[in-house]
């Protein structure tokens, strides 16, 4: 699985929340060109939260589609999810989409890519975009280590990624059910 670039977004379910958030910096090429855009949203009816990491334009087609696949399954994530990996495998132009998106509601959360990955996290954890493994990591490191709560572990996260990774700043949209 090919990460995307120029973007962090980072998840944690923690203590009986789950926070999402990435980082606001968009590059084209090698140039910062934008530093506060939102990569995270809220969807169907404030209940389900996705961020994407990749193309700007991909990364609005599928929140497009998800949203869809939300509405017809009635906010059950996991079926949108499923179904909504299963179209972007499948279907010629959707498989053309370089982007990744992260997905989560009260009880679960998914990564989502083209190529049909829906992974699910083993420890509430998951982060993707060129940003994604430093963010990952700082996070696991202090849901162990700190007894900061899940917005406290994703803020810190967010902002070791932001001083390693010349793709993310230190600019947040975080959400959190």
């Amino acid at each position: 699985m090919s990460q995307p670039h120029a973007t962090t977004v980072l998840a944690v379910r923690h203590q009986g929340k789950v926070v999402l958030a990435s980082d606001g910096q968009v590059t084209l090429g090698q140039t910062v060109v934008k530093h506060q855009a939102r990569k995270v949203r809220r969807l169907y009816q404030d209940r389900v939260l996705a961020g994407f990491a990749g193309s700007a334009a991909d990364g609005f087609a599928l929140f497009t589609r998800f949203e869809s696949k939300l509405e017809s399954h009635r906010g059950n994530l996991e079926r949108a999810a499923v179904e909504l990996a299963r179209d972007w495998r499948t279907d010629r132009l959707l498989r053309r989409l370089e982007a990744m998106m992260l997905v989560a509601d009260g009880t679960a959360m998914y990564l989502l890519s083209g190529t049909g990955d829906l992974i699910e996290p083993d420890d509430g954890v998951m982060g993707i975009g060129s940003g994604g493994p430093y963010a990952m990591a700082a996070a696991r490191a202090l849901v162990q280590h700190s007894t900061l709560d899940a917005r406290g572990i994703v803020e810190q996260a967010m902002a070791i990624a932001a001083g390693i990774c010349i793709y993310t700043n230190d600019h947040l949209t975080l959400e959190e059910l």
